[in-house]
């Protein structure tokens, strides 16, 4: 295994890529979707069976971590390598989403970001050093730069603000992260949904010369569309060799178009989330296995599949773990939910390598539409969780 971190194409199909980035820990195929273990645990699932899904990373988060059990108790332990039993490549965002949505009391200035505790109150300062600081003490392989993330809509006063602060907070980044091989800082484009803004901030960070490049701030109220506008005004600004990461997103739709405009990485707490929300996602649909329509019903969630929580469990069964909230339902539709995830984005490596990536869209997108799906939309429908 390579020493160094490195990030290779290896087809292309249209604006879409696939290839891999390869370091110390393994490789991770792009593009790729990582698993959410926010406090050091996808929920619901041993880790065992969240690499046996197909998952070559998983995300852990600054804030939560440092808040408990401490960065510094997970470094004496041996890192959050060992401390949660996954011997592959992690990702740390840095914290300033959860800052944004959960933390009280904030204050944000040129230093860093002041605030108090969501668990206990306490207070807690930090600064693009101390992010730095405490994502080398977890010893994740990729590492995110300290940003400040608006929630949308906002006034442009405030996302130009925001975005000029992220900047400055980059380089100090940069710095206190300096030369750590077979590891990767990325910076965060920020900019809100003003596409002067987010062009700027993108051609800036390209200046720090980073190992990758993410685009945040998205996800986070905006329709589709601005998010869609805004990663086709970001994209021309990145250097295509290296990764791209588009933070929090999303919906298996919302991945799709992603990909076909050129994003190599993605997270969201979507699927986990809805797994313990009695919610299924299969290549027919959306599946709420709440409904009472399911609670006679014989066959599995979705036979097509190759995981056993898909083909090996009847709709009924399902319907009555989730109605009963037994842990096992929320247990196999979590891992239903990984497993389409990572289907799909096998498939899409695939059909880009095959350079058939908009028929593939197409067929998917299709077989939605032939589906059962129940509801509307995920993000309204599927219950907030602080502990995400």
């Amino acid at each position: 295994m390579t020493e160094t971190f490195t990030f290779s194409i290896t087809a292309t199909d249209g604006g879409a890529r696939t290839g891999e980035i390869r370091m110390p820990r393994g490789v991770v195929r792009t593009p790729g979707f990582m698993p959410v273990g926010t406090a050091a645990t996808v929920k619901a699932m041993y880790p065992d069976q969240v690499k046996a899904l197909g998952a070559d990373i998983v995300l852990g988060n600054t804030y939560h971590l440092m808040l408990r059990p401490g960065a510094e108790r997970v470094a004496k332990l041996g890192g959050l390598h060992q401390f949660m039993n996954w011997p592959y490549p992690l990702l740390t965002d840095s914290g300033g989403f959860q800052v944004m949505s959960l933390a009280q009391l904030r204050r944000i200035d040129e230093t860093g970001v002041t605030f108090q505790s969501h668990i206990d109150g306490s207070t807690h300062v930090l600064t693009p050093e101390r992010a730095i600081e405490i994502q080398g003490l977890l010893g994740s392989d990729i590492q995110m730069q300290l940003d400040e993330c608006v929630r949308l809509p906002a006034a442009s006063e405030a996302v130009e603000k925001a975005m000029r602060l992220s900047l400055r907070w980059a380089e100090r980044c940069r710095i206190a992260f300096g030369e750590q091989p077979g590891k990767a800082l990325f910076g965060i484009v920020q900019g809100g949904t003003d596409e002067r803004l987010r062009a700027e901030s993108a051609r800036e960070l390209v200046g720090l010369e980073l190992k990758g490049y993410a685009i945040g701030g998205l996800a986070v109220g905006e329709p589709q569309a601005d998010m869609l506008a805004a990663i086709e005004v970001v994209e021309p600004h990145l250097p295509a060799s290296s990764p791209r990461y588009l933070m929090g997103v999303g919906t298996p739709d919302d991945i799709l178009e992603a990909v076909r405009r050129g994003i190599d990485m993605f997270d969201c707490v979507l699927p986990t989330r809805a797994g313990r929300h009695g919610t299924a996602y299969t290549r027919s649909g959306r599946l709420n296995l709440k409904n009472a329509r399911h609670a006679e019903d014989p066959s599995p969630i979705d036979p097509e599949s190759k995981a056993a929580a898909a083909n090996g469990y009847s709709r009924a069964y399902l319907h009555h773990l989730v109605r009963s909230n037994e842990i096992l339902g929320m247990m196999l539709l979590t891992a239903n939910n990984l497993a389409y995830y990572q289907e799909l984005m096998a498939s899409l490596r695939k059909a880009i390598q095959d350079g058939r990536l908009a028929d593939f869209v197409g067929e998917t997108r299709e077989g939605w539409a032939k589906g059962e799906r129940d509801g509307g939309d995920e993000h309204r429908e599927i219950p907030p969780d602080h502990s995400d």
